[in-house]
């Protein structure tokens, strides 16, 4: 039986998009993250990166369960000392509900070289509208 290996040039990158209305955070980003990895592909190899672009659209309406609107903090560290600053997740939805999803799906993938590049691969929007219409996206499915 011979093992399938994955190369550079085979890999064929696909668009998704995920509409985050009312999608638990975690769990979202959990579905995120396999996509962008390739997990979800028959052709998984741990350190080939055989992942998708996703596109995530509504992020200001992604849903925090419980009391994490007024309890979850979000740091900020400046590298100066006492330059670190502590946000709710309230303000942060507010100010800038993009890194909501980002941290997120960050947190989800593996601290290893491949992260940075597979982060590139997300793209997080404010609202409905997104710059990658010619790429015709397809749904990701969701089983949340």
């Amino acid at each position: 039986m011979k093992t399938f290996m994955p190369k550079e040039a085979d890999i064929q990158r696909e668009w998704l998009i995920v509409d985050a209305t009312d999608k638990p955070a975690g769990r979202l980003a959990v579905v995120i993250a396999d996509a962008l990895r390739g997990r979800d592909k028959p052709t998984y190899t741990p350190h080939v990166d055989t992942g998708a672009f996703v596109i995530v659209t509504n992020c200001e309406k992604i849903k925090l369960t419980g009391n994490k609107e007024e309890t979850k903090i979000y740091q900020d560290y400046t590298g100066y000392s006492s330059g670190r600053s502590e946000t709710k997740a309230k303000e942060i939805r507010a100010k800038n509900p993009e890194r909501i999803i980002t941290q997120a799906v960050k947190g989800m993938l593996p601290a290893n070289r491949q992260t940075r590049q597979t982060l590139t691969r997300l793209k997080v929007y404010v609202g409905n509208e997104h710059p990658h219409a010619a790429q015709q996206a397809k749904e990701l499915k969701l089983n949340i």
